[in-house]
């Protein structure tokens, strides 16, 4: 992924002869683009220059502290305490392998925050008249087929070996790997087996989906990187923290050894605070061991670790740390302030992710009962300091498609003070 150039110049003088070696700054610019950028092949639609952006993520989500404490903290409250319905009984199972549609929705969740879309595979009835099955598929084994001449994608390719066998894209065969045509009922007699992508419209991005949090990306590695730099210096503080010099005159194979004596016996963080002994036969061959001051690097990372944070937060739409359980030095935040910051978060950040999810769940199950309604339970600290139950609905229930469901949300919503939105925006119309 880095990428360093050298150019090589030489002196000459009288009798002597010294090369310099310039070594490019890395930038970080042309790495960021490369990664979003959508690159077509003569067989799928690669997701970054080689193919792995989805796996980049995965493997910030994993190595940023602050980042995953996000993520979770997102998910949870989308998930909340699970799905309800007018017909609860339906919710049970979704797929023949004892999915239910609480599984379903708590993969899909994660991948929504995490990759900023989701796939649901459909499976129709042998009728073709009902859904039958529904699973949730990893958005990261997700490879879209080129668009046709009316500018939609006709199907995905689904694989998890994307980042190894075809990140380049260049004579690899997808012929073993399963291909779903996109979500269309109207197509269901001769596609038994369909996909449902959700794709969220965003500009300059064709076939695959962004995460809320994109422009933090760079902010998580600044995190990951930080955290290695400490790491290595702990595991690594004999050196460069100190230079000894010898004067045995020893060969290739005892300096080996004793560098390897001298790490063994004082390098890691193990032996922090250890006595140094040293036993030579004359004043004369005594080493000589000079500290060497740092370059002010992990003074530098120290300090700039609280703006990586806000630039996280910020990138998540958190607005306060104090409703993840991350306080701020010196700062008191008193129970009013968390409560407003909270119910900030899950009105502006988590009840549209609901939505759009709820939208397609309400769409898929009315196939099958036309009448359903399907809500998220959850909690809501109000800014009275009191929880609350609450219901978050898809739009059409909004409308009073279900009764039982919308007076429970007026009731929550009076609680609060606060007034009900309408919209009549549907996923598949």
């Amino acid at each position: 992924m880095y990428h360093q150039t050298k150019t090589e110049h030489t002196l000459h003088t009288m009798d002597k002869k010294f090369k310099f070696e310039a070594i490019s700054k890395f930038s970080n610019e042309s790495y960021g683009k490369n990664r979003l950028t959508e690159y077509k092949t003569d067989h799928f639609i690669k997701f970054g220059e080689y193919n792995d952006f989805p796996h980049e993520l995965i493997r910030m989500f994993n190595n940023s502290a602050i980042h995953n404490t996000c993520i979770y903290a997102v998910t949870d409250a989308i998930v909340g305490e699970g799905l309800t319905s007018n017909m609860d009984e339906v919710l049970a199972v979704a797929n023949r392998e004892g999915d239910s549609w609480n599984d379903l929705f708590k993969g899909v969740a994660k991948d929504y925050k995490v990759f900023g879309g989701f796939a649901l595979e459909i499976i129709w009835s042998k009728d073709r008249k009902n859904i039958a099955e529904v699973y949730h598929i990893d958005y990261s084994y997700l490879r879209a087929k080129e668009k046709d001449y009316r500018g939609r994608i006709p199907g995905y390719y689904i694989s998890d070996e994307w980042h190894d066998k075809y990140r380049y894209g260049v004579n690899t065969s997808l012929d073993d790997l399963p291909f779903l045509p996109v979500f269309n009922p109207q197509k269901a007699n001769e596609e038994s087996k369909q996909i449902y992508v959700f794709n969220p419209y965003r500009p300059g991005m064709r076939y695959y989906p962004l995460p809320d949090y994109v422009g933090g990306l760079r902010a998580i590695e600044i995190d990951i990187e930080a955290t290695n730099f400490h790491v290595n210096n702990l595991k690594n503080g004999l050196a460069p923290s100190l230079a000894i010099t010898t004067f045995t005159n020893a060969d290739d194979d005892q300096r080996s050894d004793i560098e390897a004596m001298l790490r063994l016996q004082y390098a890691g963080t193990s032996n922090a605070g250890n006595l140094v002994y040293m036993d030579v036969d004359s004043p004369e061959n005594a080493p000589i061991i000079t500290p060497i001051n740092t370059n002010g690097a992990d003074g530098y990372y120290t300090t700039i670790n609280e703006m990586v944070m806000q630039h996280i937060l910020t990138a998540h739409r958190i607005t306060s740390p104090e409703i993840l359980g991350i306080m701020t030095p010196g700062k008191l935040g008193g129970k009013d302030e968390v409560a407003n910051a909270y119910l900030l978060f899950l009105n502006t950040v988590i009840k549209p992710f609901q939505q759009n999810i709820l939208d397609v769940f309400d769409c898929l199950l009315s196939i099958n009962y036309e009448d359903i309604t399907v809500g998220v339970k959850q909690q809501k600290l109000f800014d009275d300091g009191e929880l609350h139950d609450e219901v978050v609905t898809g739009t059409d229930a909004e409308e009073g498609a279900d009764t039982e469901l919308e007076t429970e949300i007026q009731k929550a919503d009076i609680d609060a003070g606060g007034v009900i939105e309408e919209t009549t925006d549907n996923p598949l119309d």
